[in-house]
């Protein structure tokens, strides 16, 4: 029988590093092999199934990713831009595919990222449920399609815990919008709109954040012309599909060859 990969989980203290620990315990096509946490973490040494209050299942969590390497083939990672940075340049020296689903990375830590991404496979995703990936192609042709008499505008909702905004979503959206356009976000964002702001910029993209209770994740693209709105939505009701479609793509990584991909990528999109 052929041998499963070997897949390791950073974070796994965390909301999704739990889900994708189950993910892919309880797939048929990957092997459990690895998990990471923080230095100073209280389940550092402990065995991982014990932590989260099940069987002993011989992982033990380590605070040192270099340690969890022997028979890993790829690392899941949603944990924070720091961490994934660093985890990402140990990935290539290991030749190790890296899935980042970690959000609100600034320019250098991305720089650092497409570095390591020449020496290993990068899928790298501010989201990777399959629904916002097809939503983004939607609104990639709704905005090729119409020109700027329609306003741009997304709205994002998550729970009251989300400590980065806009969502990594929010971005992926508003870079669709702009890619539609032929135009560079960077040029056209406007977020966090407050005081007397004149009037609305032609042209502009706005990203608007909103943060409450237990919300998994919604996101609203808003195309508004004179006389009718287009909006296109997409809701999360649970995070699982994140963990599904990290796995799915750590799983696709393994055979390619070196590069930072995204989840269009994966899905053939």
């Amino acid at each position: 029988m052929e041998e499963l990969p070997g897949i390791a989980v950073a974070g796994v203290s965390g909301r999704m590093g739990r889900l994708i620990v189950e993910t892919v315990a309880e797939s048929e096509r990957a092997s459990l092999l690895g998990a990471t946490e923080r230095p100073g973490h209280d389940w550092i040494g402990e065995d991982l199934g014990i932590c989260l209050g099940g069987a002993e299942t011989g992982v033990v969590v380590q605070d040192a990713p270099l340690e969890v390497f022997d028979g890993i083939r790829a690392f899941i990672d949603f944990t924070t831009p720091a961490a994934s940075v660093e985890l990402a340049e140990l990935c290539a020296q290991a030749k190790c595919a890296h899935v980042i689903g970690s959000t609100g990375f600034e320019e250098t830590d991305l720089n650092r990222i497409a570095a390591a991404a020449r020496h290993t496979t990068i899928v790298r995703a501010g989201n990777m449920s399959l629904g916002v990936n097809l939503l983004m192609n939607i609104v990639r042709t709704v905005a090729r399609s119409l020109d700027d008499d329609y306003d741009v505008e997304i709205v994002e909702t998550h729970h009251r815990h989300k400590v980065d905004a806009p969502s990594g979503t929010a971005i992926m959206l508003g870079q669709a919008a702009a890619e539609g356009r032929e135009l560079n976000l960077g040029d056209v964002a406007e977020r966090g709109r407050d005081g007397i702001t004149g009037p609305r910029r032609r042209g502009a993209i706005g990203i608007s954040a909103v943060r409450g209770g237990d919300v998994t994740g919604e996101h609203d693209v808003i195309f508004a012309g004179d006389g009718e709105r287009i909006v296109l939505r997409h809701i999360a009701t649970n995070r699982s599909v994140f963990a599904q479609g990290a796995l799915k793509a750590a799983l696709w990584a393994l055979n390619r060859p070196p590069g930072e991909y995204s989840m269009r990528d994966v899905l053939s999109l």
